[in-house]
């Protein structure tokens, strides 16, 4: 995707990838560690998006897929 933002007072565009992880809210922080660890950004977007509601069999995949 094309991005366009601001980062340290400069306007500043660039050829970025969306990275979608599922996993859950008890992995999360080893998730984002590791994400920030191999990433060559300074300041790279980790965000968590809470999940409302979802076919309960699909959820049940997301942390049956996640354990440790």
């Amino acid at each position: 995707m094309h991005s366009i933002h601001r980062w340290q007072g400069a306007v500043e565009a660039a050829e970025e990838c969306l990275l979608l992880v599922k996993t859950t809210r008890e992995r999360f922080g080893a998730l984002r560690d590791a994400i920030v660890a191999a990433h060559p950004y300074e300041l790279p977007e980790v965000i968590a998006v809470d999940v409302a509601a979802g076919l309960p069999a699909y959820l049940d995949w997301v942390v049956g897929s996640t354990r440790g």
